[in-house]
C-alpha cells in the first residue's frame, strides 16, 4: 500500500466508486442474512437484481480508472509496465485469499465449541487450517479481471476494444453452449474445471435443490474470461472520456454507449440468459450498459449542472474503494465472530446488536437492513477521516 495527496480526479467517477463500495458493503452486511429483502438478495440462477448491479459495476469503472493509469505506458508492451500489472494483480489477489484465510482462522479461534483447547492450541490448529480455504472470491476476481484487461491493452490499441470485448464474449457463450454452462449440474463446464483446478473443498459450492453440493464457485476460473471484456468495455469509456473534452458530447456519447449495450443484452439474453453467477455475455452487456448510463447520469448532474453537495457522502468511498472494502471485510469478520457471554449463553456482537438492540422492537427484516446502513456509516467514519486529510491509499 503507498499513501499519496489527491490529485485532479474526475468527480462523477469517484462519486459512481463510492456508491458501488457502500452499496457492496451493504448487500455484504445484513443483520441477519435470515431477514434479507428481495432486491438486497443476489438472483438465485438466472434473473437479475440491484444486488447483482453493484459488483459489475464497480469493475466496470476499474476498467475506466485502468485506462487512466495505463495512458503512461502508450498502451506499448513493456517489460515495466507488465512487471507493475503483475505486482498489482498479486497484491490485490493475496489481500483477497488473505481476508478468506482470516475468515477462517478468526472464526475458528473465536468459536465456542472450542473451549476446551487452551488458548494456544486452538491459535495453531486455526491458523495451520488450509483444508477448506477457498482460492477464488471478489477480490481475486477483480485481480484476475484486471490483468487480463490490463495485459490486453499492451496488446490490443484502444479502437479495438470493442471487437475484443465481442471476440472474447462470443468466445465464452460457445463455451458455455457446448460445455453445459447455463445449467447449475456436476456436468457443467465451469464445476468440472474449478473442481479440477482447486478441488471441492477450495470453492464456494452450490447446493441443488435435492440438497446436493456441487463444487461451482460464483467467481470460478472459467467464467473470469468475460471479465476480461468487461474491464475492456470499461476502458474503451476511459479512451471516450479522454479523447472528448466537452462535458455535454461526454454524456451524449455514454448515453448512446450505454443504451446500445443495454438494449444489445437484453435481446440477447432470450437465447442467452442473464446470469451473474455464471458472469454470461449478455450480463455483461446489461450491467455495462447501465453502468455507463449512470455515470452518464451522473456527470449531468455533477459536472455539468453542479448539483455535488448530495455526493459528499459517496465521494468519501469512491477515493479510497478498495482499502475501505478490505476495511468492511475485517471489520465484518470480527463482528460476526467475536463472542461474549450473555444471559447464560455465548452471542457475537452482531447478533447482540441485531437481535437485542434492533430486532426486538423492528421487524426482523428492517432491522436487518437497519443494521447494514449502520455497517456503511462506520466504515464511512474512516473513508470520511481520509477523505478529510485528502490521502489515497493505493493498493
Amino acid at each position: 500500500m503507498e499513501m499519496i495527496k489527491q490529485t485532479r480526479r474526475l468527480l462523477s467517477l469517484d462519486v459512481l466508486r463510492g456508491i458501488t463500495v457502500a452499496g457492496m458493503i451493504l448487500v455484504n452486511d445484513p443483520g441477519s442474512w435470515g431477514a434479507v429483502y428481495a432486491p438486497l438478495c443476489h438472483a438465485y440462477w438466472n434473473g437479475l437484481t440491484p444486488t447483482d448491479l453493484v459488483f459489475p459495476f464497480f469493475m466496470f469503472i476499474m476498467g475506466v480508472s485502468m485506462f487512466f493509469s495505463l495512458r503512461k505506458y502508450d498502451f506499448i508492451f513493456s517489460w515495466q509496465a507488465v512487471g507493475k500489472i503483475l505486482k498489482r494483480f498479486a497484491l490485490i489477489f493475496l489481500i483477497g485469499l488473505g481476508i478468506t484465510w482470516f475468515a477462517q482462522w478468526f472464526g475458528a479461534l473465536c468459536d465456542v465449541r472450542n473451549e476446551h483447547l487452551s488458548a494456544g492450541q486452538r491459535f495453531a490448529a486455526a491458523f495451520f487450517s488450509f483444508d477448506h480455504l477457498r482460492i477464488l472470491g471478489v477480490l481475486q476476481r477483480l485481480a484476475i479481471a484486471y490483468l487480463g484487461g490490463a495485459l490486453l491493452s499492451l496488446w490490443i490499441k484502444p479502437k479495438h476494444y470493442l471487437w475484443a470485448s465481442v471476440v472474447i464474449l462470443v468466445g465464452y457463450f460457445l463455451i458455455l453452449l457446448f460445455g453445459n454452462g447455463f445449467v447449475l449440474s456436476a456436468d457443467s463446464i465451469l464445476v468440472k474445471v474449478d473442481e479440477a483446478l482447486f478441488g471441492a473443498n477450495h470453492v464456494h459450492g452450490a447446493y441443488l435443490s435435492d440438497g446436493t453440493r456441487l463444487a461451482f464457485d460464483p467467481e470460478g476460473f472459467l467464467s473470469a474470461l468475460p471479465c476480461f471484456a468487461h474491464v475492456l468495455l470499461g476502458m474503451y469509456v476511459g479512451n471516450m472520456l479522454v479523447k472528448i473534452k466537452e462535458d455535454e458530447i461526454r454524456v451524449r456519447n455514454l448515453f448512446v454507449y450505454g443504451t446500445v449495450l443495454f438494449f444489445a443484452g437484453y435481446l440477447l439474453s432470450y437465447g442467452c440468459p442473464i446470469n451473474k453467477k455464471i458472469w454470461s455475455p449478455t450480463f455483461v452487456l446489461v450491467a455495462c450498459g447501465l453502468a455507463s448510463l449512470l455515470l452518464a447520469l451522473l456527470m449531468y448532474i455533477i459536472d455539468i449542472k453542479g448539483c455535488r453537495r448530495w455526493s459528499r457522502f459517496f465521494e468519501a468511498f469512491g477515493v479510497n474503494p478498495l482499502f475501505i472494502y478490505v476495511l468492511a471485510g475485517v471489520l465484518s469478520i470480527v463482528l460476526g465472530n467475536l463472542c461474549f457471554t450473555w444471559n447464560g449463553g455465548w452471542i457475537s456482537v452482531q447478533a447482540f446488536v441485531y437481535r437485542h438492540l434492533l430486532a426486538s422492537w423492528m421487524n426482523p427484516y428492517f432491522a436487518s437492513l437497519v443494521y447494514a446502513l449502520i455497517f456503511v456509516l462506520l466504515n464511512w467514519v474512516v473513508a470520511r477521516i481520509l477523505y478529510k486529510r485528502q490521502i489515497f491509499i493505493k493498493i
